[in-house]
């Protein structure tokens, strides 16, 4: 069976994908009274499901019952999302982390599958065996230096 948290990332997603826009606006009292749960749930599917690395960006509005804007990054801002995800790489980075990274890179559209298998490859601890007291540094390294190159040929 699957968490409520699922449930609502699923949903959340099929609304996007239904939509003819990048954006989806949505009042998430409403969306927490359509699954029984509280708004705090919501807030949790948000910042953990919809981020940055995940290609999407999250916009909050005040006022006027206030609402959530989901917008699915796009390719035509990979300058700004080379930056962003950068930044997020740092100076070490984790395997797993790195794996959320490009998941949300393929599920945007932004790198493919054969990208995808690569990065995935390059990254794995398998090789750093030698480098085990550094290899989240080193696994940084690299990982910044080939989406470098990916982003520059998109």
């Amino acid at each position: 069976m699957a968490r409520l948290s699922d449930v609502i990332e699923e949903f959340i997603k099929s609304m996007l994908e239904s939509s003819d826009e990048l954006k989806l606006q949505i009042g998430r009292n409403e969306l927490a009274n359509h699954f029984s749960c509280a708004p705090s749930q919501i807030n949790y599917v948000l910042t953990t499901r919809f981020t940055v690395d995940k290609g999407y960006y999250i916009e909050s509005k005040r006022g006027g019952g206030g609402c959530i804007i989901i917008s699915r990054i796009s390719c035509s801002c990979n300058k700004n999302l080379l930056d962003i995800i950068i930044e997020k790489i740092g100076d070490s980075i984790t395997y797993n982390s790195a794996v959320q990274i490009i998941d949300g890179l393929f599920e945007a559209d932004i790198i493919s599958d054969r990208e995808v298998d690569i990065l995935k490859a390059v990254i794995n601890d398998r090789n750093f065996t030698e480098f085990v007291d550094n290899r989240n540094k080193v696994r940084a390294n690299i990982f910044k230096s080939a989406i470098i190159v990916i982003f520059n040929e998109n």
